[in-house]
């Protein structure tokens, strides 16, 4: 009796090894945040057709550890802006520090065909059923170095005309083209 118990248990024991060698372990699928991760570097709109800001440079970087994206857009210039990007369970959510002194929050709220898109998803210091403000913005990933971006501004609780259309592609710089630091 204890050679057919001792038989039974190596036999149960087995199965869930051979199992597990038969198949392989689930691909983890990558957070949206990657996405912007992979924006890293310089871009710009500089001589783009059909480009409501031809002359914007914009930096993605990531920050904080890899768990932040951060855009600068327009360095250097009084219009200068920043816009964080930041996982938030399952979404990402993005907060755009404007020039103009209020600061919207959006979340991403769906994605299809390279396109994500965000909403307003809360006011740090303005009122946004009066003040002026960027409301939600979409992104279409063009491919790893081209990108379509547009921002839509609200006045008064309610979409205004002023829609900011970017069209940009990624800065590269071939190895000739590098200048030698100072010395």
């Amino acid at each position: 009796m204890r050679r057919i118990a001792l038989a039974v248990l190596l036999v149960v024991l087995a199965l869930p090894l051979s199992a597990a060698d038969t198949t392989t372990a689930p691909t983890a699928t990558p957070h949206l945040l990657d996405r912007f991760k992979a924006l890293a570097g310089d871009w710009s709109g500089e001589g783009l057709d059909g480009n409501s800001m031809p002359d914007t440079h914009v930096n993605y970087t990531v920050t904080a550890g890899g768990n932040a994206v951060e855009e600068l857009l327009f360095p250097g210039t009084p219009h200068e802006m920043r816009t964080l990007y930041v996982r938030d369970g399952d979404d990402v959510v993005l907060v755009h520090f404007c020039a103009s002194g209020n600061h919207p929050k959006m979340r991403a709220r769906e994605e299809h065909d390279g396109r994500i898109v965000f909403a307003f998803d809360g006011a740090v210091n303005f009122d946004p059923a009066t003040a002026g403000h960027m409301h939600d913005a979409d992104f279409t990933l063009l491919g790893p170095d081209e990108l379509r971006t547009q921002w839509r501004f609200w006045q008064d609780g309610k979409p205004a005309a002023h829609v900011a259309n970017l069209h940009l592609k990624r800065v590269t710089i071939e190895p000739n083209e590098l200048v030698d630091p100072p010395r």
